[in-house]
């Protein structure tokens, strides 16, 4: 009687540790930041971004030499003229110092934005990418490892960038 009790609690206990190792779930990691970052879109959108901030940032220092040269010419002739014109080279100078933030501010909006207008498809091509390569592979969960402590279990960056065609 006691034998048969240990092997029905000796079978219990496989049919149970049986159960709980079919019940785990197959996990993968990939590395998104390392996909992005050689992804010849990616690059390119990058040399776009990088000209275009060299466009934003040419006409504001254009702005900038302006105002100064304006400011420094007004500073020296200020003892010469009129109140009523350093009045009102005093308020021209602070309409171009309003017009130099607002050009600056609007610019960093439209940089964001256009970055925005360029990452997220090609973000959304490296998500696709890795659903269709972990449920190819047989993963239930596919985590990104750039964000992960510790990252011992499969990696299907390279799997990512090869079905991406890189």
């Amino acid at each position: 009687m006691k034998q048969i009790k240990t092997l029905l609690i000796a079978a219990i206990l496989f049919v149970g540790a049986n159960q709980t190792m079919s019940a785990q779930a197959k996990i993968a990691h990939v590395d998104t930041g390392e996909i992005m970052s050689k992804m010849p879109a990616m690059l390119d959108a990058q040399k776009q971004l990088e000209t275009l901030s060299k466009t934003y940032d040419a006409e504001y220092k254009k702005m900038v030499d302006e105002y100064q040269a304006k400011l420094k010419k007004y500073e020296a002739e200020s003892t010469t003229v009129t109140e009523a014109v350093n009045t009102d080279r005093s308020k021209e100078v602070q309409d171009m110092q309003k017009r130099i933030v607002d050009y600056r501010d609007n610019a960093q909006k439209e940089l964001q934005q256009k970055e925005t207008d360029i990452v997220k498809p090609l973000m959304d091509k490296v998500k696709a990418s890795i659903q269709k390569v972990g449920k190819a592979k047989g993963y239930q969960y596919v985590v990104d490892g750039s964000s992960l402590l510790l990252a011992d279990g499969p990696n299907l960056t390279a799997d990512v960038k090869k079905d991406l065609g890189f």
